[in-house]
């Protein structure tokens, strides 16, 4: 007779699941050694449970199917939590197998009882605890569906004996439905917008991951418009290549000419974005927003007309009754100052830097050259995402996945272990700050225990580099972001890693070629300038305030070394605020 465990691994299987996250032990024995004896599941013994639920949902982001990770009671659980909010907010289907103590013991302050449901209740869409045999399956088909079908973590609590019990059959179905729904505006309101489209003249489109499958009806919507495209940093992947009308990203790491677009626009088009940045969003023209979520419209911005419908679907409806326009003066315009900015960009790739202080943006437009085509990336959150969304190009068939919403540290080395696994003809670079591969740095054994050929670029400007800018514009001084790091090509290589040192400009195209080539896993801990500054697209003046009062507090400080190394590197951006 199969035992519940076997159930869940052969539900899992015709999951089309390939692998679990996980670290073993307790009440996830059954469960492990089911896996083991059914032998088409890959059991992933990750060193740390939130790098099982990042590559997880990683996993689940690169291929869009579902994937899994597991945690045992108690610590196990809270492990998972930061990955899994991770994948949640991204909208990544990602089943989470919460092992609990044996269910006699509920309620009795057991050793390593949690409450599931409590724990997981924000960061999933579905969270149940089974208790019997016969509700399982049921559970497991219901929270395998939530996952793939409202785009989230779905959490099934399984009790340690449950796990051994013999499996009930059941009368519902176990079937994983993924039926494909056209969804858009009705005629009505298909009509309504383009009459508005119709009789604008200065448009600009705006796309966030929701556009990421419609980038052909974007361009071409924006051909017949004339009309500039930004971009969130999600979608820069989907939308940039192959776009004539493309002016980047705006946001926190954004550019000016996104940021100019949108503000000198008459109508601004927001497609399948639910940007969270208000500051960035103009205020003085007609909004348009199409999401598929229409609980999500006009929450971020001054929404005048709001479509619910996936963005592929609305433009394919709408585009045979757009007109032509022939005035191009605006997208000219704007594509005219958008070569402006790319040509004031290539001044710190120009620029190197000086030993132990490599301009980061010179790394970055170097691993844009010597990635391949269809590389993947990771990018850990702080400024090695700075440097990634501004010079990482998209090819139309490179992706780049980082922590976008949620915005947590550490993400982008295991984020990195689930896309090597799932796609392993692909090249898979993490950009990594070393404030964050700090934080997760023994699953590089994981990297090594499966031969995963990863490429970690550390970005080690040995500081929280985002946090002191944050102190800096807010006037404060500059405290408690020094990082003390250990030598990281040392550790790596302690791990089996392929270890490479680059202190000097001079020696980084040849060692980023080294590592990239590398057979196996290779980690380059380039030296950067800790002082490199990532401006938004439009800097306040209380900004530029703050920095002045944060160097004078500094001077008063005795800090007077960092003050002048500051300006140094920063003179230009100094001199474009005064």
């Amino acid at each position: 007779m199969a035992k519940v465990a076997d159930q869940m691994v052969e539900m899992l299987v015709n999951a089309g699941i390939k692998r679990i996250y996980a670290v073993t032990g307790d009440s996830l024995n059954e469960v492990n050694d089911a896996v083991r004896r059914e032998g088409s599941i890959r059991w992933i013994h990750v060193r740390h449970e939130e790098a099982g639920a990042y590559a997880a949902g990683a996993e689940a982001q690169i291929t869009g199917n579902l994937a899994c990770c597991a945690g045992s009671s108690g610590p196990g659980h809270v492990h998972l939590i930061n990955g899994l909010y991770d994948a949640h907010r991204s909208g990544a289907p990602v089943i989470a197998i919460a092992s609990t103590v044996a269910s006699f013991e509920y309620g009795t302050e057991y050793f390593q009882e949690t409450n599931t449901i409590k724990l997981f209740d924000d960061c999933s869409h579905y969270n149940q605890v089974a208790t019997t045999p016969k509700q399982f399956p049921r559970m497991l088909q219901g929270g395998i569906q939530a996952a793939l079908h409202r785009k989230g973590v779905s959490v099934i609590g399984v009790p340690g004996d449950l796990t051994s019990m013999d499996a009930e059959d059941i009368t519902t179905s176990t079937q994983n439905f993924d039926p494909v729904a056209v969804i858009r505006p009705n005629n009505a309101d298909i009509n309504k917008l383009a009459a508005l489209v119709n009789q604008h003249k200065k448009i600009t489109i705006f796309c966030g991951i929701g556009a990421a499958d419609a980038h052909d009806e974007v361009v071409a919507l924006s051909q017949k418009l004339n009309a500039p495209v930004a971009y969130s940093f999600r979608s820069k992947m989907d939308i940039q290549f192959n776009n004539p009308n493309e002016v980047g990203m705006t946001g926190l790491l954004g550019l000016p000419s996104a940021y100019q677009s949108m503000h000198e626009s008459e109508l601004l088009i927001l497609l399948g974005t639910d940007f969270p940045y208000a500051p960035f969003m103009p205020t003085n023209c007609k909004i348009v927003q199409v999401d598929i979520k229409p609980e999500r419209i006009g929450r971020r911005a001054k929404v005048d007309v709001g479509l619910s419908g996936s963005v592929k679907d609305t433009l394919d409806a709408l585009l045979p009754h757009v007109e032509q326009h022939e005035d191009d003066s605006f997208l000219k315009a704007q594509l005219e100052f958008y070569a402006h900015v790319k040509e004031n960009m290539k001044i710190y790739v120009k620029d190197t830097g000086k030993k132990e202080n490599i301009h980061p943006e010179f790394i970055a437009s170097l691993i844009d050259e010597l990635a391949t085509d269809d590389a993947i990336f990771t990018v850990d959150t702080g400024m090695s995402c700075v440097w990634g969304s501004r010079y990482i190009n998209a090819t139309g068939k490179r992706k780049m996945i980082g922590s976008f919403n949620h915005g947590s540290m550490a993400n982008a080395m295991p984020q990195a272990i689930g896309a090597a696994l799932a796609m392993p003809g692909r090249q898979v670079i993490a950009l990594c700050g070393d404030g964050g591969l700090s934080m997760l740095m023994g699953d590089l054994a994981t990297i090594t225990q499966y031969n995963l050929p990863i490429k970690i670029i550390v970005f080690n400007n040995r500081s929280l580099g985002m946090v002191k800018l944050e102190m800096e514009v807010a006037g404060l001084p500059n405290w408690q972001t020094e990082m003390h790091n250990p030598d990281f090509a040392m550790v790596a290589k302690a791990m089996g890693i392929k270890g490479i040192t680059v202190k000097d400009p001079e020696e980084a195209r040849q060692a980023l070629i080294e590592g990239l080539i590398y057979k196996g896993p290779a980690l380059i801990n380039i030296f950067t300038d800790p002082n490199a500054l990532a401006m938004p697209p439009k800097v306040e003046l209380a900004q530029v305030k703050g920095m002045a009062l944060s160097m004078t507090k500094l001077m008063l400080n005795g800090r007077m070394d960092e003050v002048v190394d500051t300006i140094k590197a920063n003179y230009k951006h100094l001199k474009d605020l005064v």
